[in-house]
């Protein structure tokens, strides 16, 4: 008979089924596997299970989508499957003080960065956008507060330049897999001494709004590149071209320009496979190359086809807002 704990695993996306796959295949007794109810995706809005939900039910676990968590079923039902341990990766719900009582061996959350920087909903697209070199998944213990919990451990990833969120999500996605095996039978043990979290050095990582994904040609090239890499897939970064609202899907930061430059947002050069837009203000400059676009009900297009189809001509701008 295994010595692990009865444990229950709460979480909805890909990168929380990785850190479920980790405990199935360390032979851990799931009792109970709770996920987001299933929701519309689409256009046509196919009713679609989460990947979790996906996973579980193909190992045989017994699912449960509640959609109320503070009614006090949830609590009471947690207690009737005698759960002793509850592992928590990218839920998406916050879980009241009456579920986190119920677990001997406490709710264990796997967070997306290297806390206490980044806590909240979208700690791995903020790292990116502010262009930090590594980030990583810390264990940590669950407390009423957002991601304040005392730390048990943390694994470390660097961001390679041209990772963006959906390169990045799979390859952090193993390492919080991976930190959980390691990890877990050391906490089981008693060997873990939890950290407390230095509040003075926390940071924030609010959940992703569409609107983010508009581009501020004031900013450097390098940062908008940077959000555009961590804005990918969703909800992805755009400018305004001639009333239409133009995608970027790939571009490059090249080297800050000394000097004054054209307007931001203007049309600097164009070659053969590039279009040049000039970024920042002041005595800071620099130049955002495009080399991907798409319009509205267009395929994506090379920058250097998309200025021959568009006649797009030096000194355009792309805009930050839509012109009326």
């Amino acid at each position: 008979m295994s010595d692990k704990p009865r444990t229950v695993f709460m979480g909805t996306p890909e990168f929380a089924a990785s850190c479920l796959q980790a405990l199935i295949d360390e032979g851990y007794p799931i009792v109970g596997v709770y996920t987001q109810p299933d929701k519309p995706v689409g256009r046509k809005q196919v009713l679609t299970a989460p990947p979790v939900k996906i996973l579980a039910e193909a190992a045989g676990l017994p699912v449960f989508q509640p959609k109320k968590l503070r009614d006090g079923t949830v609590a009471a039902q947690l207690q009737e499957l005698g759960t002793e341990l509850i592992i928590v990766v990218a839920y998406g719900r916050i879980l009241p003080p009456a579920i986190l009582e119920v677990p001997r061996l406490q709710c264990l959350n796997v967070h997306g960065s290297l806390l206490p920087k980044y806590r909240g909903a979208a700690p791995i697209q903020w790292a990116i956008a502010d262009q930090e070199p590594v980030t990583g998944v810390t264990l940590m213990i669950m407390e009423e507060g957002l991601d304040t919990g005392p730390m048990l451990a943390v694994a470390e990833l660097p961001i390679a330049a041209a990772d963006t969120s959906e390169t990045y999500f799979p390859k952090l996605a193993q390492v919080g897999a991976d930190l959980l095996k390691t990890a877990l039978p050391d906490w089981i043990a008693g060997r873990i001494t939890p950290q407390v979290q230095d509040d003075t050095k926390a940071t924030f990582a609010p959940i992703i709004e569409k609107t983010q994904g508009l581009v501020d040609w004031m900013m450097s090239a390098a940062a908008i590149d940077a959000r555009r890499r961590a804005f990918t897939p969703w909800p992805g970064v755009h400018a305004f071209y001639r009333e239409d609202t133009l995608k970027l899907l790939q571009t490059e930061p090249i080297a800050d320009v000394p000097g004054e430059l054209s307007q931001p947002g203007e049309v600097v050069a164009i070659g053969a496979d590039y279009v040049d837009v000039a970024c920042g203000e002041g005595a800071t400059r620099s130049i955002l190359r495009l080399k991907r676009m798409q319009l509205p009900g267009g395929k994506p297009l090379g920058a250097g086809d998309f200025a021959r189809g568009q006649r797009l001509q030096l000194g355009e701008r792309l805009l930050a807002t839509m012109l009326c």
